[in-house]
C-alpha cells in the first residue's frame, strides 16, 4: 500500500475513534443487566464490536498516541461496562452452548484483560463435543475458532480444524463471483477476518482462496461502493487488507473519506442520516467501528511495508 492512502486511511480511522469515544454514553447497558441480555441485546453485540475494534488499534500499536489513549479508554469502558468480564460468565453459566460469551471474551484478552472465573469456565466447556457441536453457519464456526485461539483456549480437543472449517464456508468453494449477494458478501468478509486473525495471520488463507480474492475483492468492494453500501464497502476493504499482498485501490480509501462526516461518524449507507444524537449513534456506530478498523490496518500494512527511498 502506497503512504498517500494511509495517510487518508489513518485521517478516516483516527476521527471515527474519536466520534466512538465522544459518544460510547450511547452505547452503555442498562445498569442491573442481566445475563440473558432481554434489554441490552443490541447493545451487547455493539459493546463487543468496540472491544474488537479498539484491541486491534493497541494490538498493532500503530495509531498515534492520542489514538492509543483513545482505544484504551473505550476498551476499559467496554470492560467495564461487562462488569470486568462478570456477565459475560454468568452468561455461559446460564447458556453453556451459547459461544458469544467466548466470542466477545476474545476481544478484551487480545486488549489485556482477563477474568480468572470465566477462564476457568472456558477450560471446562470449549474441550466439549456438545460445545464444538453446536449449530452455527460456517464463518461463525470460524468465528469461535478464532476466539478459542486468541483466548488460548486451543489445545488438546479444543484445536480448530481449520482445513475443514474453510471448505465448509462459501469462499472456501470459490464459487461463481457473479452469484454473490449482500449476506453472502458479509460472510466472505468474515471468513477472512476469521482464517487470518485480522490480518495478524495472512498465510492462514489458503492459497487458492487468495487468487480468488484478489481477483474478485475489487470487483466486489466496487459493485457495493456504486450501491452506497458504505458498511459493506469497507468491510470488503479490510478483507483486502488481510491478505499476503493486500492493494487497496487508492479510490476506495478517497470514497470513505468522503462519506465520513466532520464529527467522525461514517455513515451505513447513503441513506439520511437522523439527527437525534442517540438515535445517530445507533445507526451508524457499526460502520464506524468498521472504519476505524479499516484504517488502523491500512496504516499497520503501510509501516510494515515502508515505501523505498
Amino acid at each position: 500500500m502506497s503512504h498517500p492512502p494511509a495517510g487518508v486511511a489513518h485521517a478516516v480511522s483516527s476521527r471515527a475513534l474519536r466520534w466512538l469515544h465522544d459518544n460510547r454514553q450511547y452505547g452503555g447497558l442498562s445498569d442491573l443487566p442481566d445475563a440473558d441480555l432481554s434489554a441490552d441485546r443490541g447493545a451487547y453485540k455493539a459493546l463487543g464490536e468496540t472491544a474488537l475494534a479498539t484491541s486491534l488499534v493497541l494490538r498493532s500499536g500503530a495509531a498515534g498516541t492520542t489514538e492509543l489513549t483513545l482505544a484504551g479508554d473505550l476498551l476499559t469502558f467496554c470492560w467495564q461496562q461487562t462488569g470486568e468480564g462478570t456477565l459475560l460468565y454468568e452468561r455461559l453459566l446460564r447458556n453453556p452452548l451459547k459461544t458469544d460469551p467466548l466470542e466477545t471474551y476474545a476481544h478484551f484478552v487480545r486488549g489485556g484483560f482477563r477474568n480468572r472465573e470465566l477462564d476457568q469456565l472456558l477450560a471446562h466447556t470449549v474441550p466439549l463435543t456438545s460445545t464444538r457441536a453446536a449449530e452455527h453457519v460456517p464463518n461463525r464456526r470460524l468465528g469461535v475458532a478464532n476466539a478459542i485461539r486468541v483466548s488460548g483456549q486451543d489445545q488438546g480437543p479444543a484445536t480448530p480444524r481449520w482445513a475443514e472449517l474453510t471448505r465448509a464456508t462459501w469462499l472456501g468453494h470459490t464459487p461463481d463471483p457473479w452469484h454473490i449477494d449482500w449476506l453472502t458478501a458479509y460472510a466472505v468478509t468474515h471468513t477472512v477476518y476469521h482464517l487470518t486473525d485480522w490480518g495478524r495471520l495472512p498465510a492462514g488463507l489458503p492459497a487458492d482462496l487468495v487468487a480468488y480474492l484478489q481477483c474478485w475483492l475489487p470487483v466486489w468492494t466496487d459493485i457495493w461502493a456504486e450501491a452506497g453500501h458504505w458498511d459493506l464497502m469497507a468491510e470488503l476493504m479490510i478483507a483486502e487488507m488481510c491478505l499476503t499482498d493486500s492493494h487497496v485501490d487508492p479510490e476506495d480509501w478517497q470514497r470513505l473519506a468522503e462519506v465520513q462526516h466532520e464529527d467522525g461518524m461514517v455513515p451505513r449507507d447513503d441513506q439520511p442520516v437522523d439527527d437525534d444524537p442517540a438515535q445517530r449513534f445507533d445507526d451508524h456506530q457499526h460502520p464506524t467501528i468498521v472504519a476505524v478498523i479499516a484504517g488502523n490496518l491500512a496504516l499497520t500494512r503501510a509501516l510494515e511495508d515502508p515505501q523505498p527511498n
